[in-house]
């Protein structure tokens, strides 16, 4: 079973940026469309943005121009790079299949962006 691990949230002050990555065990992963989504508190989860195994990539409206998607395939890793952290961003974020999550989701890192 494919087993997704989320890391490199934090707490950063607005304007900040963090990177976060998501380690995929299995072969699965360089076959797969790859993306981020995040879930703030009262709210449902949402996508922010995807990679295709080929490179190519989308981004949900309010991170286009901030966030910016990678991905190293050797290594079955996908990777969210946040700049200009605005305190709306501040979420759990999960990685997985994009734009439909058919993998079981990890537990996700948490982004806090506060002063």
């Amino acid at each position: 079973q494919v087993q997704l691990v989320e890391s490199g949230g934090g707490l950063v002050e607005p304007g900040g940026s963090l990177r976060l990555s998501c380690a995929a065990s299995g072969s699965i992963f360089s076959a797969n469309t790859m993306g981020w989504y995040r879930q703030a508190p009262g709210k449902q989860r949402e996508k922010v943005a995807g990679i295709t195994s080929g490179g190519h990539t989308s981004y949900a409206d309010s991170v286009k121009g901030r966030f910016t998607i990678s991905r190293d395939n050797a290594k079955n890793t996908v990777y969210l790079q946040m700049n200009s952290l605005e305190p709306e961003d501040t979420a759990v974020y999960y990685c997985n299949v994009y734009p439909v999550g058919t993998m079981t989701w990890g537990q996700g890192t948490q982004v806090t962006v506060s002063s």
